[in-house]
């Protein structure tokens, strides 16, 4: 049993792509509960006005009008997200983009389609190192 037995992780997924948003929730959601939002734009007034803080953010890059690299930036500036892990779950694969990510201080970067095995064992090692990082900092 784990320590968290009675309280599930939640995740914010991030993607402009409705296909993409339904295929992932359906990959998560036997483990985690999804939140799913269209835009950049949605999840900062999601963000900004939900009582919920993400246990865990996966952000598109690749979205209209607000990439993710200024959600990103955005997030980065709401003080109780200081700790929430952020990420990176898009079709753009280049390592510069990658090498960006890190720099920024992203705890991932996950180029799609992925499979479900990947996916779920890079949630898990990022939730697993966030708390570890919380532990240390004693939040």
């Amino acid at each position: 049993m784990s320590k968290d037995n009675n309280l599930r992780k939640n995740i914010l997924l991030v993607d402009d792509d409705e296909t993409h948003l339904s295929i992932t929730e359906l990959s998560l959601k036997d483990e985690y509960d999804i939140i799913t939002v269209k835009s950049g734009e949605e999840a900062l007034e999601f963000l900004s006005k939900s009582q919920i803080i993400p246990d865990l953010i996966l952000l598109d890059i690749l979205m209209p009008i607000m990439d993710g690299w200024i959600v990103f930036d955005k997030i980065q500036d709401i003080a109780n997200l200081k700790f929430t892990p952020i990420m990176f779950f898009t079709s753009l694969n280049e390592e510069s983009a990658k090498e960006k990510a890190y720099e920024l201080g992203a705890f991932d970067y996950i180029t799609k389609p992925c499979e479900r095995s990947v996916l779920l064992k890079k949630i898990r090692d990022t939730l697993q190192k966030a708390e570890s990082q919380k532990s240390h900092y004693n939040i």
